[in-house]
């Protein structure tokens, strides 16, 4: 399997970039039935499972793939589909979006849902959010094990950090 993360966020977008990005948690199942068949129809590879985690200051998609897939074709249709989906001309998004692959994806989700990669470091509304993204995904049949798998481990990092550090004990 192949995992890449795709997504713009607080260090990457400006407020007005991120908020045409983001999505309600009233549409993410809908726009996660809407991401894969898209995928689907533009990249070349077996596309398995997906999950769109959107909240103000980030909006990230999670794919896993059977096969090798290119992340140029997976970065250029992720955000055709943005752009579609939002309203947001594709040249406003391009420079915005990255792309993580393999590790650097597992390590970015360990960080996110320990809250360090947050606007407040040790921020903890984080983990929630992610949580209600895995469970939009799982209740539309868009999350398999892969990325099941990188979500558990997420979230015991994040119980480990916690439990471990000081991270969170002064946060604004």
């Amino acid at each position: 399997m192949q995992l890449l993360t795709l997504g713009i966020n607080h260090h990457t977008a400006p407020i007005e970039v991120r908020e045409r990005v983001a999505f309600g948690p009233e549409i993410l199942s809908s726009a996660l039935h809407d991401f894969r068949a898209h995928i689907g129809r533009k990249a070349p590879m077996h596309f398995t499972e997906a999950t769109i985690l959107s909240t103000c200051n980030r909006t990230e998609i999670y794919c896993a793939c059977n096969e090798n897939p290119s992340v140029d074709i997976l970065k250029e249709a992720s955000i055709q589909w943005l752009s579609n989906t939002q309203g947001v001309a594709q040249d406003d998004l391009q420079p915005h979006i990255y792309t993580l692959p393999q590790s650097e994806a597992v390590r970015h989700a360990f960080r996110v849902a320990s809250g360090l990669d947050s606007m407040v470091l040790g921020e903890t509304q984080i983990l929630g959010q992610m949580k209600d993204a895995v469970r939009h995904a799982d209740e539309v049949g868009a999350l398999g094990t892969y990325l099941n798998q990188l979500f558990q481990k997420s979230f015991a990092v994040a119980k480990e950090v916690r439990g471990t550090t000081a991270i969170g004990a002064n946060s604004i």
